[in-house]
């Protein structure tokens, strides 16, 4: 205590600013080591972890981004496959020709024509689908040839009228009419042969 007595007289002797800035240097002695060990490491640990959510919520917009791209695209391939599916069904494939020409006949004699020619002629082959020409010649007043075409027109399968010609008969009223009903029929794809192995 006798060597500290100096001390303390000096101490004794200082004023109240030179008091007060002491203790602000020990208080800060005291409380750096325990700032640098504990706090600084969190701090370089809190900066580590907001660079990682920075990234997390890129990757995380980047991900909702292409979600949304995909619903869309799903959406898409769906109604086009729907569209497909649609045309499918109205181009008929080879076995339902008869069955068309029928209805087509059904649809002529129905509307109170007389049919005069009804030639089916040769498809002709475009890149996936082929088109079938029907030369027809009926007979019959306008009003019939219009509700005829009406009904083609109303048939599940596409239908095309071409080529249309009228002239009068010798009995008033009516008409003899050519035309060319054109009808349409998937192709389908040649299938692969498998690949013949070489022997040895």
């Amino acid at each position: 205590m006798e060597k500290l007595e100096p001390f303390f007289d000096r101490l004794s002797k200082l004023n109240t600013l030179q008091r007060l800035l002491i203790c602000v240097g020990c208080y800060a002695i005291l409380v750096a080591p325990f700032v640098w060990f504990s706090y600084l490491p969190k701090f370089d640990k809190i900066d580590q972890l907001s660079t990682e959510l920075d990234s997390l919520e890129r990757k995380l917009m980047i991900a909702k981004r292409k979600a949304a791209q995909y619903r869309k695209m799903v959406a898409l391939l769906k109604e086009a496959k729907g569209n497909f599916e649609l045309a499918e069904k109205k181009l008929p494939q080879t076995k339902e020709i008869p069955n068309l020409l029928a209805s087509i006949t059904a649809s002529g004699q129905a509307s109170g024509l007389s049919f005069l020619l009804f030639e089916p002629r040769s498809e002709v082959k475009k890149d996936f689908y082929a088109e079938i020409p029907m030369a027809i010649k009926v007979s019959g007043d306008y009003r019939s040839v219009a509700f005829f075409f009406e009904r083609l027109s109303r048939l599940s399968r596409i239908v095309n009228i071409r080529n249309i010609k009228m002239r009068p008969e010798e009995e008033a009223g009516k008409l003899s009419t050519e035309c060319t009903a054109v009808t349409y029929r998937f192709i389908d794809a040649p299938k692969k042969q498998p690949a013949k192995k070489k022997r040895k």
